[in-house]
């Protein structure tokens, strides 16, 4: 099997020396927060979790993308929260990049390793511990969950991307692939979490143009992505954050796979 790689936030602070001109973007139509962004200035600290702090990558803005906020997560050995989410009807996606965690979802404790991911459906007790004696990163997708009538809520999930065999693109030949957690016939699930591979030269063949909100976080490799009218270099440890409807395509770069972890919002009628 192909080793795959996992880039996490390194922290730090830049020295003094360094340029301030950069690839920092935040548009009416996309946002691109690269990696060199995520420095230990900017973490956050959550309610009851301890030895812990959060890059905090996309919130709900008004007139921008609405539906989802994604943090990465660094919790050091020993910590955790007995109490993570403190929202009613907050659904939660995790997806381990670095390190080995603890989790548990009513009760039941499973480990999870790099490439390992959890769906925990709204009003699941669920506790997270880092038991081993190095850092764990992982990205943590919340969304309040859009019940509807006649439909259960998704039952929760612990799997790793490492067992799951990529979806060729059609007519791709392979050069585009996805890793889907969730099934895409199901729709009791609102959001879909998914790993996208592309290998060198592979392309998405025309601007992308729809209304599912995305983000975007570059795991492996590099490209060169459009975004709305603009094209955009991109590489792993940068995130993207595109509103509905921003025009979106890629270019994968080499010389390896080009590969991001992606959440949309799915499967219910727009609001009105």
């Amino acid at each position: 099997m192909t080793k795959r790689s996992y880039y996490a936030p390194q922290g730090g602070l830049p020295p003094q020396t360094q340029l301030l001109t950069g690839r920092a973007a935040f548009t009416e139509a996309y946002a691109v927060i690269p990696r060199g962004t995520m420095s230990d200035i900017v973490t956050s600290y959550l309610p009851f979790w301890d030895k812990a702090r959060f890059w905090v990558l996309a919130r709900p803005l008004s007139g921008f993308a609405e539906t989802f906020s994604q943090y990465i997560a660094e919790v050091q050995p020993g910590g955790g929260s007995d109490r993570p989410e403190t929202e009613e009807g907050v659904e939660a996606a995790l997806f381990v990049v670095t390190g080995t965690l603890r989790l548990s979802i009513d009760g039941q404790a499973q480990d999870m390793a790099e490439g390992g991911f959890a769906y925990i459906p709204p009003g699941t007790a669920w506790t997270l511990r880092n038991t081993a004696d190095t850092p764990v990163k992982f990205h943590w997708i919340r969304k309040a969950y859009q019940a509807v009538a006649g439909l259960d809520h998704p039952p929760a999930m612990v799997v790793n991307e490492n067992d799951i065999a990529p979806v060729p693109m059609p007519d791709t030949n392979g050069g585009w692939a996805t890793t889907r957690f969730m099934d895409p016939a199901d729709l009791r699930h609102d959001m879909h979490v998914t790993v996208v591979t592309f290998q060198p030269g592979a392309v998405i063949p025309f601007a992308e143009t729809h209304v599912m909100e995305h983000g975007l976080y570059v795991l492996e490799g590099k490209a060169v992505y459009r975004l709305n009218q603009d094209w955009v270099e991109v590489e792993a440890g940068d995130f993207m954050w595109l509103r509905a409807f921003c025009p979106q395509a890629c270019y994968a770069g080499g010389p390896g796979p080009f590969r991001y972890l992606l959440y949309k919002d799915v499967n219910r009628h727009m609001a009105l």
